[in-house]
C-alpha cells in the first residue's frame, strides 16, 4: 500500500510540475521590504521614495531600457498616447522609470511626447532588487506591437544622438519590466522583460489595471468606431 501511495504522490508532483511549466508568467515574489525605501529621481534631481509612488493609488510602473534605445522610445511614445481621462476614470497612475541620469528626463519626454510621471534610477538599484534582467540578445522587431521604426533608421538616430551628447543614457544591457502596485503594498500584475522587445503589451497592462484599451498603430485589437 505504501508503494502505491508513493507512486500516486509522484504522479501528482509530475502533474503539478507540468502545470507550472505551462504557466504564462513564472512565479514572482515581490519583497516590498527591499524596495520601499529605494530612491528614484525626478527631472530636478529631487529624491523620491519608491514606496511613496504606489502608497495611495493603484499605479502602473514601467521600467524601460536606456534612453538612447529607439525601441524604448517607441514604447514610451505609445504610453504617452494613453488618454488622461482613461487613467482618471480608473483612478490609476502611470509612472515610467529609466536607468539614465535624471538630467536626461526632460529631453526624453520631449522626444517621446510622454507627459506623465517619469523618474530615473541611475544606479539601477531598483532594477536589481526587482530581479530585472541584465543581458543582451538579438531580437526581432516583429515581436513587439509598439516598435514603429525599422532597425536601420533606429540605429542611425541612436548613433547621431550618442555623437551629439557624448554620453550614454543608461546601461545598454539592462532590461526592463512592468508592475501594477498599490494602493499600499500589493501587487496586481508583473512582467519581467526577457529582452528589448519583450515589454508587456500596453493594452494587456491597461486591462490588468482596469483601464480601457487604446488603439495603437501596430496593435489592431482596438479600433476606433
Amino acid at each position: 500500500m505504501a508503494d502505491v501511495k508513493d507512486e500516486n504522490e509522484k504522479q501528482m508532483e509530475e502533474v503539478n510540475d507540468l502545470k507550472m511549466s505551462r504557466t504564462e508568467k513564472p512565479e514572482y515574489e515581490m519583497d516590498f521590504s527591499k524596495i520601499r525605501d529605494c530612491i528614484v529621481y525626478d527631472a530636478m534631481g529631487n529624491k523620491i521614495r519608491f514606496g511613496d509612488i504606489y502608497k495611495n493609488q493603484k499605479t502602473v510602473i514601467i521600467f524601460v531600457r536606456h534612453f538612447l534605445d529607439f525601441i524604448a522610445k517607441d514604447y514610451v511614445e505609445d504610453l504617452g498616447a494613453i488618454p488622461l481621462e482613461y487613467l482618471q476614470e480608473a483612478n490609476v497612475r502611470l509612472v515610467v522609470i529609466g536607468p539614465a541620469p535624471y538630467k536626461f528626463i526632460s529631453d526624453f519626454k520631449k522626444e517621446t511626447g510622454y507627459q506623465y510621471t517619469l523618474y530615473c534610477d541611475p544606479d539601477r538599484e531598483l532594477y536589481q532588487k526587482l530581479g530585472l534582467k541584465y543581458k543582451m540578445e538579438s531580437v526581432s522587431l516583429n515581436a513587439s506591437r509598439h516598435v514603429k521604426q525599422n532597425v536601420l533608421m533606429g540605429m542611425i538616430r541612436n548613433t547621431w544622438k550618442i555623437m551629439r551628447v557624448q554620453e550614454w543614457e543608461g546601461d545598454i544591457k539592462q532590461q526592463g519590466g512592468t508592475f501594477i502596485l498599490g494602493p499600499g503594498e500589493q501587487m496586481h500584475y508583473h512582467h519581467v522583460d526577457n529582452n528589448a522587445v519583450d515589454h508587456a503589451p500596453i493594452n494587456e497592462v491597461l486591462q490588468a489595471a482596469g483601464v480601457q484599451p487604446v488603439s495603437f498603430p501596430r496593435d489592431p485589437r482596438v479600433q476606433e468606431v
